[in-house]
């Protein structure tokens, strides 16, 4: 099978491109002596996984537990160790990460004593989440040496250190970076000096990736998009349009207009997030023509405005896409084709899709 007889849209992912990222971050984490787990929410995909883990990550992370349920069954491993990054509520809940449990290693990040007190009696660690600068979840850096002693005292429930996500530096520079070192490094100490050491001390995002080792104390990294890349990776300065290994394949559909071409992909193939730091609505680079402006979507429908494409497009036409946030696309996604030049050499069932409680 090659790339022409895919049927449209479809996620294609270059495996050179692709095998090129999993192995520079893997062998960026050997070199620092970091751990690397890393965070599944962007492929979703069992297959994927089994490359990261063989490649030395030392776990996975997942976003909620339909995520973890998918991973521990599909890879079966009773040493795998997952991390479940988001707080977790609900008796059903943490019924389903019992049954995790059962089966490998779980660790859950929280920022509250409610959230850990459902843990009691799971066998699950704990790792307190700390708001370093993002001001979405998290505890203050004053505030985790208490909440950590707190868990501590509830039975079946290990503390084993504290992560945070610095989601707010876009594009790392060495102010910010030294700035969040501080931040990390000054709780470290603390906990170091309260005689409650940190086993694990994760953080990272695919922005700051390649600066975790200047973040002192930092021990574990938990990147995501970097197995693929997108536009707004790009736009951090930390990959280039080289490095970005997936793009969605569209058909042009109907050219309607002078200057307007119309795929057959829309708001349920690709992600609304704009591109970081444009002021202009775009929603995807066409590979074949970068000066074509996609710039609106229906559920079916991307419009293209093609006044300052490099070349015509042409009905019936396949394109490729680099979408602005890959994570989201994977999500609306049942199948990913691994391609490499234009044959298609593997499947992926994005198996946990949609898991999203």
């Amino acid at each position: 099978m090659t790339i022409a007889d895919l049927d449209t849209p479809a996620v294609v992912v270059d495996l050179d491109i692709f095998e090129r990222n999993l192995t520079r971050v893997a062998d960026y984490a050997a070199h620092h002596n970091l751990r690397l787990r890393p965070h599944t929410k962007t492929h979703k995909s069992p297959d994927v996984a089994r490359m990261q883990l063989a490649l030395g990550a030392a776990g996975l992370t997942v976003a909620k537990v339909g995520e973890a349920e998918v991973m521990s069954a599909a890879l079966a491993q009773p040493d795998l160790d997952l991390l479940v990054a988001f707080p977790i509520f609900g008796a059903l809940k943490v019924k389903r990460l019992r049954a995790v449990a059962e089966r490998c290693n779980v660790t859950v990040a929280l920022d509250s004593l409610e959230a850990a007190r459902q843990l009691e009696g799971t066998g699950a660690a704990v790792l307190v989440e700390v708001d370093v600068g993002l001001g979405r979840v998290g505890v203050t850096p004053d505030e985790a040496l208490e909440l950590a002693r707190q868990v501590q005292r509830i039975p079946g429930v290990r503390f084993r250190g504290l992560t945070f996500y610095p989601g707010h530096i876009r594009q790392p520079d060495e102010a910010a970076i030294a700035k969040l070192s501080q931040v990390v490094g000054g709780m470290v100490e603390r906990f170091r000096a309260a005689g409650l050491p940190c086993e694990i001390v994760s953080g990272g995002s695919t922005p700051t990736l390649f600066h975790s080792h200047e973040v002192e104390g930092v021990n574990e990294i938990r990147p995501g998009t970097y197995v693929f890349n997108d536009l707004n990776t790009v736009a951090s300065g930390e990959c280039t349009l080289n490095d970005c290994a997936a793009s969605v394949l569209v058909t042009v559909a109907s050219m309607p207009r002078t200057h307007t071409a119309i795929v057959d992909g829309g708001s349920k193939t690709f992600s609304s997030d704009r591109l970081s730091g444009s002021e202009g609505v775009t929603f995807g680079r066409v590979v074949e023509a970068p000066g074509t402006r996609f710039h609106k979507m229906n559920e079916e429908h991307g419009f293209l405005d093609t006044e300052k494409s490099e070349r015509r497009l042409e009905l019936g036409q396949k394109i490729r896409v680099i979408p602005n946030h890959v994570c989201v696309v994977m999500n609306l996604h049942e199948f990913v084709y691994g391609v490499r030049g234009e044959a298609v050499e593997k499947i992926w069932k994005v198996e946990a899709r949609g898991r999203l409680q």
